[in-house]
């Protein structure tokens, strides 16, 4: 699934005028100016892959000094990108003006400094935290903590976001991103995690514990997604991801046998699935039965 460049195909003995006629019947695909993809290859590329691409032939056509960064930075990490759009390439250099935009490519001004910029398979790409603040800075709250709560399980260290905070304190969107700082956890293990506590924090929630360890008896039972110690009760998320792998029955059954434990360990349990998120007072209503079983137990 290579890249074919213009100069490549020169070298190749290709012309200008084969390649446009190559994109024009859907043999390549033009990933930014100057570089192609055969196009059935293109296609079998989901949207994050296609954007990798599109990131890393971007960065090549614009030279030194260009540096992977905001949603583009994300994907080359690797990280969750929410509900992101996947459209534009964003690339900062390290100055005070300049920036240009189109519907495919975002050049961005911006003071860079040398701890905030690392090689992602040999391309230049703003660092972890300074992506997440970026990120932070430019997009909604829910998509800065999907996107933040995976960094942190990627190992971004608190102590570089600080930093990469306090470089850019003055900046446009910087009060938005330290309130992204303070909320983000790596214990929120999925999207769907990440979201629901966004919702939580919306509707007035009382915040939970992630990833609550349940024992009875001293013997392990699991590990929970959300847990409320003062109420008895156990939230869990179910998207299913993890268990694309698996027989859906014996699925089931494992859940079952698994929440009957956390029951017979004093605990009220309630769930919910992506498509709850829409109408989140569906799952504020099964909280609050759980807490009163949960108080009256």
């Amino acid at each position: 699934m290579g890249i074919l460049t213009r100069a490549q195909a020169h070298r190749d003995g290709i012309s200008d005028a084969q390649l446009q006629r190559a994109v024009r019947c859907g043999e390549l695909h033009r990933i930014a100016a100057g570089i192609y993809m055969r196009a059935d290859h293109y296609r079998e590329l989901d949207a994050r892959a296609r954007h990798r691409h599109a990131a890393l032939a971007t960065a090549a056509a614009c030279g030194p000094g260009a540096i992977v960064s905001h949603v583009s930075a994300a994907v080359m990490h690797g990280l969750d990108c929410g509900g992101l759009g996947l459209n534009v390439v964003h690339v900062t250099r390290n100055r005070s003006s300049g920036g240009r935009k189109s519907a495919t490519f975002h050049l961005h001004p911006a003071p860079l400094v040398p701890e905030e910029i690392v090689l992602v398979d040999g391309v230049a790409t703003t660092s972890l935290a300074r992506t997440i603040v970026d990120i932070a800075r430019t997009t909604s709250f829910e998509n800065a903590v999907v996107i933040g709560d995976c960094a942190l399980r990627r190992g971004m260290r608190r102590d570089d976001l600080a930093s990469v905070l306090e470089r850019l304190h003055g900046r446009r969107g910087m009060s938005r991103a330290r309130v992204v700082a303070e909320f983000i956890e790596p214990g929120a293990e999925s999207p769907g995690e990440s979201i629901s506590r966004v919702r939580m924090r919306a509707d007035g929630w009382p915040m939970p514990t992630l990833q609550q360890e349940i024992r009875l008896g001293g013997r392990f039972i699991g590990r929970v997604d959300f847990f409320w110690e003062e109420f008895g009760v156990v939230g869990e998320f179910e998207g299913m991801v993890k268990y694309r792998s698996e027989n859906p029955g014996a699925v089931v059954e494992r859940e079952k046998l698994r929440e009957d434990a956390i029951r017979d360990a004093g605990f009220e349990v309630f769930r919910w699935v992506w498509a709850d998120l829409r109408d989140f007072e569906r799952v504020r209503e099964r909280f609050d039965r759980a807490c009163v079983r949960g108080v009256a137990r």
